[in-house]
């Protein structure tokens, strides 16, 4: 239907759509909706589960970082299967026999930052981001002087399992990319949590969290700028979380009025 033949409130609600992926003046038919959004309703829904349960393919996630002179350590939880990881979200948390035996006995290179990629709860947004994520925090960590020689691929993982990742690698920082939990209209959102000097058993009162990474959400640029603002005022404070409050958008809208202040000398 062209928006000529739409009734004024119906073109009122399509020019509102434009801006918004929430689910706003659905058409109904009696005490139901129509047919076309009942369909779109399940589609997402269907979306929204094959985020959580279809299996992630770290092929993607590698032939992504090919160009990038990393190592990359290949881990898992103490999840064994997905059923287990989602069932039992204490397992998700921890490292198993394995991996934790791997980093303890590896010959270990100083590291400022470990990157820890946590397939979470939606394997399509790390498929998705998680390599263009990790390249954009690459290039500003060693625009920073920061080494980062270690990126974690971590399976069945929740975002606890960083914690002790980054102990056993003596980093003092961590980011973990995980996939989030899946919104009706978000399959795809990936989430950066921040920890500084993180130690095994953590709460995430201590972590800082950059989400809804995706595009038609934040764009890769303005959270790698966001996560970078974290880590270097970490880096002067000595603490991440709940004591960390991230005032990136304030500096850079004082400086944006600072520059368009035309009293001020530029």
């Amino acid at each position: 239907m062209t928006q000529e033949k739409l009734s004024p409130h119906n073109r009122l609600w399509q020019r509102l759509r434009e801006h918004t992926e929430a689910r706003i003046g659905l058409g109904h038919s009696g005490g139901s909706i129509t047919t076309e959004h009942h369909l779109a309703f399940q589609y997402a829904h269907a979306c929204a589960q094959d985020a959580v349960w279809r299996p992630l393919d770290w092929d993607v996630v590698t032939s992504g970082l090919q160009e990038v002179d990393i190592e990359l350590l290949k881990l898992e939880s103490k999840a064994s299967n997905r059923d287990s990881y989602l069932q039992r979200p204490d397992y998700g948390r921890q490292l198993s026999d394995r991996s934790r035996t791997t980093l303890s006995n590896l010959d270990k290179k100083p590291a400022d930052v470990v990157i820890v990629i946590a397939d979470g709860l939606s394997s399509t947004a790390i498929e998705q981001s998680a390599a263009n994520m990790v390249k954009s925090l690459l290039e500003a960590f060693s625009e920073q002087g920061l080494s980062c020689p270690y990126v974690c691929l971590a399976e069945q993982a929740r975002v606890a399992l960083g914690d002790e990742v980054a102990q056993l690698l003596s980093a003092r920082h961590l980011v973990l990319l995980v996939g989030e939990r899946p919104g009706l209209s978000s399959p795809n959102s990936l989430g950066i949590y921040y920890t500084y000097s993180a130690k095994a058993g953590y709460t995430d009162a201590k972590r800082n969290c950059i989400s809804n990474v995706r595009s038609g959400g934040q764009s890769t640029p303005a959270a790698t700028n966001r996560l970078m603002w974290l880590v270097r005022e970490a880096e002067v404070r000595k603490f991440s979380g709940v004591q960390l409050k991230d005032e990136s958008e304030s500096d850079t809208l004082a400086l944006d009025h600072q520059q368009k202040n035309i009293l001020l000398p530029l």
